[in-house]
C-alpha cells in the first residue's frame, strides 16, 4: 500500500483502486477517491468484447448471425441469436408460425431457468450469507447448492433439446428452426419442470428472507414489454420514466457514448442525458401483472413491495422469473404438437430491421443491414451490460459514502456486492475486486 503526501493533514485523502478486475467477461478496474471525507470521484472501467462482433458480421450471409452472435456469451447465448434473428425477420418481412413463435419462448425460458439458477444459488447467495464462494457455502447448505445445481440443470437438458446442444445452440435460424423436438421428447422433460416449479417457489420463500442493505435509489427502469405477455421477445421498449416505442426507435431515444476512462460504452438517455437501469427488477416492476398465475402470487404474496427500487430486492425479481419460466415452459410443454414444417420460406432482398429482446440481465437491442445477396453491411448490438454501466457508476456514488469509513477489504466486498446485483456477466461473479487503498 502507497502513501501519498499531497494533501494537508486536514484534508485526508482516500483512493480506492481496484487495477484489474478478474471473472469478468473482458477487461476493467475500479477506482474510488474522497478527500476530507467526501466522494470526489468513481469510475468503473470494464472493457466489453462483444464490441468487436459487429465487425466480424461485416460481409457476412445473414444466416450465419444466428451462430456467430450466440458466441458473444456463454450464458445466455439464446438472447443474441434471438435478437438477431428477430431483427433480421424484421428486415426481410418474415413472420413465422405461432408454433415456431413458442418454441422460441420455450427456448428462452430454458436460458432464463439455467443462468437465473445459477446466479441465485452460486453468485450471489453467498454474499447474503456471508461466504466467499458457493464451495465454502456447501459446507453448511448442501441442500441449498444441490437445489441450485439441479435447477440449473433441467434449464441446460431443455436448451440441449430445442437447441442441439446446452451452450452456443446451434438450431436456431432465420425463419424458424433447422430443427424442432418430438412432442415425446419434451413430454419426457415434464416431471423435472413440475419439480422445478416447485422448487422455484421454495427459492422465492428463501430468497425474500434474506437480510437486504437499505438503498433505493431513483430509476428509471427500462425493459420490453408485451400487451399480453410477460416480456422475452417481443414487441415495445418502455420505462417507468414514459418511454414506450418501437425497437426501431430505439436509437433515437437511447445512446452509447465513450468515456475517457473505459474502453466500454456507456448509455444513457439522448433527451435527459441521464443512466438507466435494465434487467430483472425492472422486468417485474414493469410487466409484473403478466406474471404466469404461481410466478404472480409468488410475487404478491412475499413480502416485497412492488415496484420496488431497491436493487439488492433483483435476487428477488430473479427468483420469481425462475417460477414464471418453470411455470410457462411446462405449459408449453403439455400444449405442444409439432409444427408441420420447421421454418418459413422468404426470399431474400436488401432491407434493414432491428428488434429489442430480454437476456436474463435485460433489454438487449440489434439492428442489421443487409443487400439483395443476404450479407451483412452494418450491425450493431447494445448488450445489457453497457446500458447498466453508467446506472453501476451512479450506484456506487449514492452507496459509498456511508462505507467510506470501514476497512478496505469490507469496502471492496460491499462493491463487489453491490455490481453483483446487475449480474453483468457469469464471470463477475466472485472476488473480482482486488482493492488497493491509498491514505493521508
Amino acid at each position: 500500500m502507497s502513501q501519498t503526501n499531497t494533501q494537508p493533514a486536514s484534508l485526508p485523502l482516500r483512493t480506492v483502486k481496484v487495477d484489474y478486475l478478474t471473472r469478468v467477461e473482458g477487461e476493467g478496474g475500479l477506482y474510488v477517491r474522497a478527500e476530507g471525507g467526501q466522494l470526489r470521484e468513481v469510475k468503473l472501467n470494464i472493457f466489453e468484447p462483444p464490441r468487436f462482433f459487429e465487425a466480424f458480421l461485416r460481409g457476412r450471409h445473414f444466416q450465419e448471425v444466428p451462430d456467430i452472435t450466440a458466441r458473444i456469451c456463454g450464458i445466455c447465448p439464446v438472447a443474441y441469436q434471438m435478437s438477431s434473428v428477430h431483427a433480421l425477420e424484421a428486415a426481410l418481412g418474415v413472420k413465422p408460425g405461432p408454433e415456431i413463435r413458442l418454441l422460441r419462448r420455450l427456448l428462452y425460458c430454458a436460458e432464463w431457468i439455467e443462468s437465473h439458477a445459477l446466479h441465485i444459488y452460486l453468485l450471489q447467495a453467498p454474499d447474503f450469507l456471508g461466504y466467499d464462494s458457493a464451495i465454502a457455502m456447501a459446507a453448511d447448505h448442501p441442500r441449498v447448492v444441490e437445489q441450485g445445481l439441479r435447477l440449473k440443470k433441467i434449464g441446460n437438458n431443455l436448451l440441449e433439446l430445442l437447441g442441439g446442444r446446452a451452450t452456443h445452440p446451434v438450431s436456431v435460424c432465420v425463419g424458424g428452426f433447422y430443427k424442432v423436438p418430438r412432442r415425446k421428447d419434451l413430454l419426457k422433460l415434464r416431471s423435472d419442470l413440475e419439480w422445478g416449479l416447485q422448487a422455484s417457489l421454495e427459492t422465492v420463500r428463501f430468497v425474500t428472507g434474506l437480510k437486504f442493505p437499505n438503498f433505493a435509489p431513483d430509476y428509471e427502469f427500462v425493459s420490453v414489454s408485451h400487451p399480453d405477455e410477460y416480456p422475452m421477445n417481443e414487441r415495445r421498449i418502455v420505462s417507468s420514466g414514459g418511454v414506450d416505442v418501437e425497437p426501431a426507435e430505439y436509437e433515437r431515444v437511447f445512446v452509447e457514448e465513450h468515456v475517457e476512462h473505459s474502453t466500454a460504452l456507456h448509455s444513457r438517455k439522448v433527451e435527459t442525458g441521464t443512466s438507466y437501469f435494465v434487467g430483472r427488477l425492472a422486468r417485474l416492476n414493469l410487466n409484473r401483472e403478466k406474471l404466469m398465475p404461481r410466478a404472480r402470487e409468488a410475487a404478491e404474496t412475499c413480502g416485497i413491495a412492488w415496484p420496488s427500487r431497491n436493487p439488492f430486492h433483483g435476487i428477488v425479481a430473479r427468483a420469481v422469473e425462475m417460477t414464471h419460466a418453470y411455470e410457462e415452459a411446462l405449459a408449453i410443454v403439455e400444449a405442444y404438437q409439432e409444427p408441420a414444417r420447421s421454418r418459413e420460406e422468404f426470399k431474400v432482398h436488401a432491407g434493414e430491421g432491428s428488434a429489442a429482446t430480454e437476456a436474463p440481465r435485460g433489454v438487449l437491442y440489434h439492428r442489421y443491414q443487409i443487400n439483395d445477396r443476404g450479407l451483412v453491411e452494418f450491425a450493431k448490438i447494445v448488450p445489457p451490460t453497457s446500458q447498466n454501466y453508467r446506472r453501476m457508476e451512479d450506484d456506487l456514488r449514492l452507496y459509498l459514502p456511508g462505507i467510506l469509513d470501514r476497512p478496505e477489504p469490507q469496502i471492496a466486498r460491499a462493491c463487489e456486492d453491490l455490481i453483483r446485483n446487475y449480474d453483468p456477466c457469469i464471470s463477475c461473479s466472485t472476488h473480482f475486486l482486488k482493492l488497493k487503498l491509498d491514505r493521508e
